[in-house]
């Protein structure tokens, strides 16, 4: 052979794999099944439980908005008068009222500070029960878990019979106090410090979850970077802003989140200490909302209080997942 047929010889094109999309069957795409398959996975699952939330929540929810917009009261309820639609009259009434506005007011209060005493508490023990022995942990584990169980009757009863006026056993150790007179003291005889006993009850109540929730968070907190934090020089105080808060964060968040909704919802609390009467100091925007619909018969005006409040809610919802959100771009 000569070399000029040397160097024109043909060589064999090389044998390239396939494309993933041209794989197998030619026009179908075995990947694109195993996607659809997998992103409906999460909703089949999801399903019954979607379900359940609708039957339950779904109905009660459009007929508080329709009642809302709804001129209904007892006539309307026992059939002797037609039930007529009133567009936002029932929200101008309401919003022209000074006591609604007050109640607001109030509640906001109510929530806020529950809630701040709430974290802070609940922080401080969750730190503290870092540094006590294994067994005095499950002690107090135990304890928080047995009150947080307890129901929200038999611990109001329980605050009722401790902040009595003539029997109360909190009036009996501080009169006991030099130069304190406590005898017959009455905590409900002005809004400001009953509210206070009731906002004391409902902290009481929601610092054992925070305490839980917050200990399985430290639990997480790598020690390593809180000794490197310790030999840097910082010192306790700082060890937590800088190591321990940022990685609690995302947790802080959302029990504040919770605890904001559950303290705007509080109704049983008031209501049995107030002996289902709740004076107009007392009352917040559930009780007051239960007032108008039950006890006025004002159902449409009830429902426009309940609509309020549940708005005022969704807007902290919004807010948790504004902040959720930017954690999860940080991270």
């Amino acid at each position: 052979m000569s070399a000029a047929e040397t160097t024109t010889a043909k060589v064999p094109p090389s044998r390239q794999a396939p494309s993933p999309g041209t794989a197998g069957t030619p026009g179908k795409q075995p990947g694109r099944k195993g996607r659809n398959g997998g992103a409906a996975a999460p909703w089949a699952l999801l399903a019954p439980c979607l379900l359940v939330l609708v039957l339950v929540l779904g109905y009660p929810l459009v007929r508080l908005v329709t009642l809302a917009f709804q001129d209904f009261g007892k006539s309307q309820l026992w059939g002797f008068k037609d039930t007529e639609s009133v567009g936002f009259a029932n929200f101008a009434k309401l919003f022209s009222d000074s006591e609604f506005w007050a109640v607001v007011v109030r509640t906001i209060l109510f929530a806020g500070g529950a809630v701040i005493f709430t974290m802070v508490i609940g922080m401080a023990i969750a730190l503290l029960l870092q540094k006590v022995s294994g067994w005095v942990k499950i002690l107090i584990n135990v304890a928080l878990i047995a009150s947080w169980g307890m129901p929200i009757v038999v611990s109001t009863t329980v605050f009722k019979w401790m902040f009595d006026t003539d029997y109360g056993v909190l009036n009996y150790l501080i009169d006991k106090l030099p130069g304190v007179d406590m005898s017959g003291h009455n905590w409900f005889a002005s809004g400001p410090q009953g509210l206070a006993v009731i906002m004391l009850l409902v902290v009481w109540g929601a610092v054992p979850f925070v305490v839980i929730t917050l200990g399985a968070g430290l639990t997480q907190v790598p020690k390593e970077l809180e000794e490197a934090a310790r030999l840097d020089g910082a010192g306790a105080i700082k060890v937590f802003r800088y190591v321990t808060l940022p990685i609690l964060k995302p947790i802080i968040v959302m029990l504040t989140t919770l605890s904001l909704i559950w303290d705007m919802g509080v109704f049983p609390q008031v209501f049995v200490m107030r002996n289902g009467h709740p004076e107009a100091e007392f009352q917040l925007l559930t009780t007051y909302s239960y007032d108008k619909a039950f006890v006025v018969n004002d159902y449409s005006g009830g429902s426009a209080i309940a609509l309020v409040t549940v708005l005022l809610l969704l807007g902290v919802v919004a807010v948790y997942m504004r902040q959720m959100l930017k954690i999860g771009e940080v991270e």
